[in-house]
């Protein structure tokens, strides 16, 4: 345990049912498997105590509202021990799950070949943890380029405007994190959204349209725009994910995995959402 007391998280409640139908090979681009604490251990500088949040809840999830393939991020409190996520990637079969990993800057050849071995397609950046120092992003945008990875930001506004410039220069993708962590409260001209649409507009950027996060919260009308925006710049670069087990809330209402679908479907048109959530993760992942 930490010397300092630290949030614990809650677990998720069960998924509603959606209203909508996800198609045939709807992908979850984004979540986190928190297994048991006697086999995974977690790091002293964990900023949550996660809750229960096994492949079994996870599959629970996944069978109700729809979702067939997955894709699973590290989460902060595992620092860069990528263990758990590679056993939840073997559980699910590497048929139909990848991961994004989270590195030291002076990671191994040898342990990036392994873990490419092992389901892994990209590396999170976590500039809000400092996991990974953004002065690395150029060594390491190098060094998987040769694999076909990409590189994860998750960022607050402030700092990808700092960073936008190096991200276009990397010789690999950018995903930018729960849309670049930019509040709706900004509006639309606030430098940070312009910084993210931007990234977008080069080609160089995708996008996870995880927004919860950044909204005044439900029903969530206040998304409706800003998406609009990301849409309108790279339809072919949005891809979409549940957070599940939604951690680290800092007093946000917990958002239910079906009503984050349905609200997907307010978003996008019939096309759009078949590419946002089975054609362009499938581009990405490599599915």
């Amino acid at each position: 345990m930490t010397e300092h007391a630290i949030p614990i998280d809650i677990p998720p409640p069960d998924a509603v049912a959606p209203r909508n139908r996800a198609p045939s090979g709807t992908t979850d681009c984004h979540f986190h498997i928190f297994g048991a604490k006697d086999r995974y251990k977690l790091s002293p500088q964990r900023m949550y105590e996660p809750a229960d949040a096994s492949v079994e809840r996870y599959l629970a999830m996944a069978r109700t509202v729809g979702i067939e393939r997955m894709v699973v991020v590290n989460g902060s409190p595992y620092g860069t021990d990528n263990e758990c996520i590679m056993d939840a990637i073997d559980a699910f079969g590497h048929d139909k799950a990848r991961g994004v990993a989270v590195v030291d800057p002076d990671v191994s050849d040898a342990e990036l070949a392994r873990l490419n071995r092992r389901g892994i397609r990209g590396i999170r950046f976590n500039a809000i943890t400092a996991r990974t120092p953004l002065s690395a992003l150029s060594d390491l945008g190098r060094r998987i380029a040769p694999m076909g990875w990409h590189i994860q930001m998750w960022v607050r506004g402030e700092r990808l405007v700092e960073v936008a410039p190096v991200l276009e220069e990397l010789p690999v993708p950018v995903v930018i994190d729960h849309m670049g962590q930019v509040p709706t409260s900004f509006g639309m001209d606030h430098p940070q959204f312009r910084t993210l649409v931007k990234l977008l507009e080069s080609g160089k950027a995708w996008v996870k349209l995880v927004g919860y996060r950044v909204s005044e919260g439900p029903p969530y009308a206040d998304l409706l725009s800003p998406v609009a925006a990301m849409i309108a710049a790279a339809s072919d670069r949005c891809v979409w994910g549940t957070d599940w087990p939604h951690p680290y809330l800092e007093g946000r209402p917990m958002p239910n995995d079906g009503d984050l679908l349905d609200l997907l479907f307010t978003w996008a048109d019939e096309d759009q959402v078949r590419r946002i959530l089975v054609d362009n993760p499938a581009r990405l992942y490599g599915f």
